[in-house]
């Protein structure tokens, strides 16, 4: 009876000799190729070199060693079918029946700054792919492994029954053409990125599991946490979890939306966020005086909510939100008291994330609708008081331009229609997600209360009317921001005028749906 045959070809050696020892010791014969050959045989794993079965020199920097018909003969010779098996002497070509093969490192060679283009050219893999899926392909009789992890089901398997069996044999056929298919998109990806092609005839994506999740938005739905394959440095993926219970669906949603609004500023602010929406936003000279401000923005909706810090944690911060009960807080570090006191609270989830990335964060953004997906670049529109235009008789003050600057990085964050009434360091009221604008105007209003005659209004779009305007003026607001371009403009301009109101068009819409 002939030996089994394996060929072991790796870029990740973990774990590799020790299979292979104990494939041989099992009686199977390995075939292998440079790097991973001298390893095994260092370990003492006898081995059959790639030119011994081909007959045929390695070449071009190795380019070429295993795209011969004795290899892929081996891994495709369907063992059923008499006409194969006949080609397959004839041509003496012996089967293969372990196939233990990962890829050239084109991930993790592209993720160096300091990669060229030919290094991550060399990086793509063809020879491997190429034996994975035509070993892949003839699963039901080859076993193919690519993925250390499998190494010992493999093994087990096979010390058993002498076999592994189809079930295994096809859950990792599986795997290799996610593995693949992964591979190629982000080679795929790569080249596209450099070509600067906006719109492809077709999109390949690929993220990696990073989290199994108890339930999505609700109990009765599944859901998982998969992450960008190449990383994020300032993401909700990258946040290091020190402390608490998993993190659920709706959470990395509402973690997500708070970095988004915390990546705006650079002075010390703290962002409190419920259901994706901002409940509170503050600035200070230090993160005390802007956690105090964020907390007093809403003291009510920070109840269960999301909180990021964009400063070190410290003991009088961490006191104040010890007496809250919070979902998650995110923050660069945690002062060691500070950590101590905080997790005394064994479910509050505490996250690290570096900041000094939050300027990197700029890919593409994609949701997914029914039947297909939309891509759009981030709302991260570099934008210059110098180029908004004034528009009513009346100028803001030098503390208004405070309060509007701070106000329209706010807005941008809310789920439109979006109006947001705030000073110069502290969201005051915020409207989100109403069917019409004057509607939001509404409910900010009444958040605010009598700090109003200190506020100022922004709104993420134009006003369709002055009904918005005129509403805001009877309550006491004295500036309003917004991008203009109704074709009504100059009735919100009329109204504003009439109430004494500075108006300040943007010309930039930040609707977020």
């Amino acid at each position: 009876m002939t030996k089994k045959r394996a060929l072991i070809s790796v870029s990740d050696k973990t774990g590799v000799a020790d299979f292979a020892k104990q494939l041989t010791e099992l009686g199977v014969e390995i075939i292998s190729t440079g790097g991973t050959k001298t390893m095994l045989e260092q370990a003492g794993v006898s081995t059959i070199g790639i030119e011994e079965v081909t007959n045929f020199p390695e070449m071009m920097d190795g380019r070429v060693k295993t795209l011969h018909p004795k290899i892929h003969g081996g891994l495709l010779g369907r063992r059923d079918i008499p006409a194969h098996m006949a080609a397959m002497n004839e041509h003496d070509i012996q089967p293969i029946d372990i196939v233990c093969v990962n890829l050239y490192p084109f991930k993790e060679t592209i993720q160096k700054a300091e990669t060229t283009v030919e290094e991550a050219i060399e990086n793509i893999d063809i020879g491997g792919p190429s034996m994975l899926r035509s070993a892949a392909k003839n699963h039901q009789f080859v076993t193919v492994v690519v993925d250390p992890k499998d190494y010992e089901i493999v093994l087990a398997e096979l010390t058993d029954n002498g076999e592994t069996t189809f079930t295994t044999r096809q859950k990792l056929a599986a795997k290799v053409f996610r593995h693949t298919a992964a591979y190629d998109a982000l080679i795929a990806g790569y080249l596209t990125d450099l070509t600067d092609e906006k719109e492809p005839e077709s999109l390949t994506l690929t993220y990696e599991l990073k989290q199994s999740l108890r339930y999505g938005e609700n109990s009765h739905q599944q859901a998982a946490f998969y992450q960008d394959s190449l990383t994020v440095p300032f993401s909700i993926a990258s946040a290091k979890q020190l402390h608490g219970k998993e993190l659920s669906y709706n959470n990395i949603k509402d973690g997500d939306a708070a970095i988004r609004i915390a990546r705006e500023f650079d002075q010390p602010a703290v962002v409190a966020v419920k259901h994706m929406n901002p409940c509170g936003i503050g600035i200070g000279d230090d993160l005390y005086s802007a956690y105090m401000a964020a907390y007093e923005a809403d003291p009510v909706s920070i109840f269960g909510g999301i909180i990021v810090l964009n400063r070190e944690v410290d003991e009088a911060v961490a006191e104040k939100m010890h007496q809250l009960f919070l979902e998650i807080i995110i923050a660069p570090s945690f002062s060691e008291k500070a950590f101590e006191l905080l997790s005394g609270k064994k479910n509050l989830r505490l996250m690290t994330l570096d900041f000094d990335h939050k300027d990197e964060a700029d890919g593409d953004e994609k949701v997914s609708v029914l039947g297909g997906l939309l891509v759009q670049s981030q709302d991260v529109v570099k934008e210059n008081r110098s180029d908004w235009k004034v528009v009513t008789k009346r100028q803001p003050t030098e503390e208004e331009w405070a309060a509007l600057e701070f106000s329209w990085k706010a807005v941008k964050h809310v789920k439109s229609n979006a109006i947001v009434i705030a000073d110069a360091h502290q969201t005051l009221g915020i409207g989100a997600g109403q069917m019409n604008r004057v509607g939001s105007v509404q409910i900010a209003v009444a958040q605010v209360g009598e700090k109003i005659t200190d506020a100022v209004l922004a709104s993420d779009a134009f006003f369709p009317m002055g009904d918005s305007v005129e509403y805001a003026g009877k309550h006491g607001i004295k500036a309003i921001i917004q991008p203009g371009g109704s074709i009504k403009d100059q009735e919100s301009i009329d109204m504003a005028d009439k109430y004494g109101i500075a108006m300040v068009f943007t010309d930039i819409r930040h609707f977020r749906h």
